[in-house]
């Protein structure tokens, strides 16, 4: 069966990264943008993963420009936006697209698991949130409008973490 471990994708830095590298972590896997109403989720994802990070827990960003053009930048303006504006030290990664013909694989695949509360189906708009298991299956999806830190999303984090 595939997990999120069997796929490769590119740091914002531009360097190969296998996300197996990340078994027997909890993950948080968001599609991020820097131009939206929603932008400001970045300090809540931040302030996540400091709390959660000794645990075992990473907030894995990715960039996509796919609503509302709100993601125009390059990597290296990305990653400056998000250090500079909201001090962001999660791992972050190449633009990418989580819908439509040039779906990323990644995104082919998320979006295709059983969830809750949000289930499968096309992201709907910048800030999607997947939860991801130790085992690298989905263990929870959350709307954009979902703040990191809403109850549901941290009592799904510290269940998953165990």
């Amino acid at each position: 069966m595939t997990t999120l471990h069997d796929f490769t994708v590119k740091t914002i830095d531009g360097q190969t990264k296998s996300l197996a590298d990340y078994k027997n972590k909890v993950l948080l896997v968001v599609n991020v943008a820097s131009r939206c109403g929603l932008t400001p989720q970045y300090a809540g994802l931040e302030e996540l993963y400091r709390e959660y990070k000794a645990r075992g827990f990473e907030v894995l960003g990715f960039p996509c420009n796919d609503f509302g053009a709100q993601e125009p930048g390059t990597e290296a303006e990305i990653k400056t936006f998000c250090t500079s504006k909201y001090d962001v030290t999660f791992p972050m990664f190449e633009k990418l697209h989580v819908k439509g013909k040039a779906q990323a694989p990644l995104y082919a695949f998320l979006t295709t698991q059983a969830s809750k509360p949000e289930g499968p189906g096309d992201i709907s708009w910048n800030f999607g949130k997947f939860l991801i298991g130790k085992d690298g299956r989905v263990a929870a999806r959350f709307a954009p409008a979902t703040l990191p830190g809403a109850e549901d999303v941290t009592a799904a984090i510290d269940k998953a973490l165990g």
